[in-house]
């Protein structure tokens, strides 16, 4: 079902991310002003393109925010764990330069296969993108309109871009710009 279109944002930059290690297991908030910013762009880009007042977004408050402007404005929200940026365990929240750069080495050798912090893997996290947008919409349409993370994001554009084959750190794009939109 490949037909269904996507259009993700980035959640807004987060409060308090900054140096950190930041993925699902840390659930941290964007300054009211910016996830209704960031709703208010939705709305308009939905308005312009006709399309059906819904959107999707990880249950994580950095994303869940902005779909809560939305359903104050009439909106359906539907918070889904299937779009949570990847877990990164026992390193999630942590500081980068605790963390250690041999700990991201091992990562990076192995960069689809380990878990970083005991967490998830990237394969992980690519099945599970695989399947979100794979899965039929009860109401149908062409497109859905996401509100997620960048790992997500990251992992949704590599699929279409590379199908199965998997990647390595080397050739692992950036991630998206905070509030940026994306169509997938």
């Amino acid at each position: 079902m490949n037909a269904t279109a996507l259009r993700v944002w980035r959640h807004p930059r987060p409060i308090g991310a900054e140096g950190r290690c930041i993925g699902a297991g840390t659930d941290l908030p964007v300054h009211w002003r910016k996830a209704k910013r960031l709703a208010r762009r939705i709305q308009a880009h939905a308005r312009r393109e006709r399309l059906a007042h819904e959107v999707w977004t990880s249950p994580l408050q950095r994303c869940a925010d902005v779909g809560r402007w939305l359903r104050r404005w009439g909106w359906r929200h539907h918070r889904c764990r299937a779009l949570l940026e990847l877990d990164f365990g026992d390193w999630d929240g942590q500081r980068w330069d605790s963390i250690g750069a041999t700990a991201v080495d091992i990562w990076i050798a192995d960069f689809v296969q380990h878990a970083p912090g005991h967490g998830e893997n990237l394969l992980t996290l690519l099945q599970r993108a695989a399947a979100w947008h794979a899965a039929p919409r009860p109401q149908g349409g062409d497109t859905r309109l996401v509100v997620s993370h960048g790992g997500w994001m990251l992992a949704r554009r590599w699929q279409q871009q590379h199908g199965t084959v998997l990647p390595d750190a080397a050739v692992w794009p950036r991630p998206p710009r905070y509030s940026e939109c994306w169509q997938l």
